[in-house]
């Protein structure tokens, strides 16, 4: 690529991955890599026209706490140091950082006192979101102080000639009101980034790389029918042709009509060669009295990548894998402490296939974030309602029905699935929710439906809010939806006889239910 590129430098903040998608929201092409990973030689190769260090976890006052690489500082680019990030730039230039009793967390008012580029456009008092117990005692030579709050005298500091910036708030957060606007005049108005980080110009990039990689060799893609996967395939469809065949897996755990809509998109819209397996007896016959949600998930991870593998040998002479894999990925894979790596989801990257099958890798997406992709969807024309659908899970309805796995159940679930969200989007609610679905409960009760008694399932809805899916609500339904959505439920979905509503957030709750 030839974009101008900003560095994320790591210390373990569960946030970092927010600062990465905030700067690219402004067309700033940025990267994260783990400050143990950053010394001199990679500072001259990858050549960041600025750098932003992360929060943490850590203490700065404590013994063998994590510090940015000293050559960072003498780089000559701007530096934006945020909560952690800032604390380990005022120690590192001779400044201090202690502990403090008086301790920020959640929401806390920023009281600007001095005219600054970062806070250009912004008013005298902001909203802002902290989390830190040190706090900064002593700023280096040089600095001056530009805002504080409550319990931060040194909420923002800066040293305009070298173009350093520390902030004890995170701006990379939603609840910090403009955020979003205090990291653009760090990227724009400060490091003068031109903002030429365009879906459009990736996508030319990206089919160059491809073709460069593959020149005239075979590769084959596993299919999971998701957005990543079909985004994945689309794109290097473009790039190769028919030098691509795709691997669609059916398990049978999928909502109704999305099988057929896969096919449908590769086969006879993009002319993709496709071998679609209809493997659901097969996944139900392991599954059989599986109630455990892990065990679930291995066994589906499991057979998914046992067929995959023996289609593609009877396939024959691919040289390539074509996976999914997104830039959350890739960055979880690479532990910031130097610890044991996250281990990616094999069902959506058909892990540990490349060493089983002696193929190269071709991951079209790797530097790319879900909303990233789906904007690279768009570019590439796959229609709106496949794009923006909601997340689904790898496992599929396996995880949204708790118990033991039947078909009867699926079938059911899948019925009721369609129904709600047929109700959502009836009412213009679909675009407003993070991620909507039913769970088919592993209870059934007792009602009435005419003269006659029945005995059928209990089925919850679940609806939540949310821009990341680190954090989570549920959605605000007015109670005259619910009650016409359980009634369209109970009148058109067989084996369903009582429908609730689940309230709970994440945290203390997860998304899903298993």
């Amino acid at each position: 690529m030839q974009h101008e590129q900003l560095l994320i430098i790591d210390f373990g903040s569960q946030v970092t991955k927010l600062i990465a998608r905030r700067v690219r929201e402004s067309g700033v092409y940025s990267e994260v890599h783990p400050f143990n990973k950053v010394d001199e030689a990679f500072l001259k190769s990858f050549n960041p026209k600025a750098i932003i260090l992360s929060g943490g976890p850590s203490s700065v006052p404590d013994a063998n706490s994590p510090r940015a690489h000293q050559a960072v500082y003498t780089m000559g680019v701007p530096i934006l140091g945020i909560c952690y990030g800032q604390q380990t730039m005022c120690e590192q230039l001779g400044g201090a950082v202690e502990s403090s009793e008086e301790k920020e967390f959640g929401r806390a008012d920023l009281n600007i006192i001095e005219n600054s580029r970062l806070f250009e456009g912004l008013e005298n008092i902001e909203r802002v979101w902290m989390s830190h117990g040190d706090r900064v005692s002593k700023i280096p030579q040089g600095f001056e102080i530009t805002a504080k709050s409550s319990n931060a005298p040194y909420a923002a500091i800066e040293d305009e000639s070298r173009k350093f910036y520390g902030v004890q708030f995170h701006p990379e957060v939603v609840h910090t009101v403009n955020g979003a606007k205090i990291l653009r005049n760090f990227t724009h108005n400060i490091s003068g980034f031109k903002g030429d980080w365009t879906m459009a110009a990736f996508k030319g990039e990206s089919i160059a790389a491809i073709r460069k990689q593959v020149g005239d060799g075979k590769v084959i893609c596993g299919l999971s029918g998701g957005v990543d996967s079909s985004v994945a395939a689309v794109l290097i469809h473009e790039a190769i042709g028919d030098q691509l065949t795709c691997v669609y897996v059916d398990t049978g755990m999928m909502r109704k009509g999305e099988s057929d809509q896969v096919v449908s998109l590769f086969e006879k819209h993009y002319k993709i060669n496709l071998i679609h397996v209809d493997a659901e007896d097969e996944f139900l016959n392991l599954l059989e009295d599986v109630t455990d949600p892990e065990k679930k998930r291995k066994i589906i991870g499991g057979t998914f990548i046992d067929i995959f593998e023996r289609e593609a040998k009877k396939a024959g002479g691919a040289k390539y894998l074509a996976q999914g894999t997104l830039y959350p990925d890739v960055i979880e894979s690479v532990s910031f402490d130097g610890g044991p790596s996250v281990t990616i989801k094999s069902h959506h990257n058909v892990g540990g296939l490349p060493e089983r099958m002696d193929m190269e890798l071709v991951e079209p997406l790797r530097e790319l974030f879900k909303d990233e992709v789906r904007a690279l969807g768009r570019e590439l024309g796959l229609h709106e309602d496949f794009v923006a659908r909601h997340p689904f899970p790898g496992p599929g309805l396996a995880i949204r029905c708790p118990g033991a796995i039947t078909k009867d159940r699926l079938d059911i679930l899948r019925e009721a699935d369609a129904v709600y969200l047929d109700q959502i989007k009836k009412h213009g609610l679909y675009d407003d929710i993070w991620q909507a679905f039913a769970v088919l409960l592993p209870v059934q009760t007792v009602g009435v439906m005419g003269d006659s008694r029945t005995y059928d399932y209990v089925l919850a809805l679940r609806a939540v809010t949310s821009t990341d899916g680190m954090t989570a609500d549920y959605y605000p339904y007015s109670h005259e939806f619910l009650g016409e959505t359980a009634t369209r439920i109970i009148n058109e979905c067989r084996g369903v006889n009582r429908v609730v509503y689940d309230v709970t957030s994440k945290p203390p709750g997860t998304i899903e239910w298993e």
